[in-house]
C-alpha cells in the first residue's frame, strides 16, 4: 500500500523546536522529490521546504535559517527540523512526494503544529 504518514506535530511555545517526520511505505523516496507544505484554515497551501533526489534543498524565505529538511534513506523518511518557532508558523503541515521517473504524486494526511504561549 502506497502511503505517506506525517508525525511529530504538536503544541510548542514560541522559540521552541519540533521535528516532523514523513514516512513512506509502498514506494521509495529515493526517486521522489519531497516537499513540506503548510496550510492555515481558509488560506492556500504554502510551500515550506523541498529536497530533491540529487540533494538540493530550498526553503521559504520566512523559515530560512530556522528549518532544515533532510532525508534518512535507510528509514525511507524525510524530516523537517523546525527551530525558533514563531506563532506565524502555526499551520497544518503536509508532506508531498512526487516521482522523478513517473507520475506518482503522494500526499500525507497532515500534522498540526501550534506555536503558542
Amino acid at each position: 500500500q502506497v502511503q505517506l504518514v506525517e508525525s511529530g506535530g504538536g503544541l510548542v511555545q514560541p522559540g521552541g523546536s519540533l521535528r516532523l517526520s514523513c514516512a513512506a511505505s509502498g514506494f521509495t523516496l529515493r526517486t521522489h522529490t519531497v516537499r513540506w507544505y503548510r496550510q492555515i484554515l481558509g488560506e492556500e497551501r504554502e510551500l515550506v521546504a523541498t529536497t530533491t533526489t540529487n540533494g538540493i534543498r530550498s526553503y521559504l524565505d520566512s523559515v530560512k535559517g530556522r528549518f532544515t529538511i533532510s532525508r534518512d534513506t535507510a528509514k525511507n523518511t524525510v524530516y523537517l527540523q523546525m527551530n525558533r518557532l514563531k506563532p506565524e508558523d502555526t499551520a497544518v503541515y503536509y508532506c508531498n512526494a512526487r516521482g522523478v521517473f513517473n507520475d506518482n504524486n503522494n500526499w500525507g494526511q497532515g500534522t498540526q503544529v501550534t506555536v503558542s504561549s
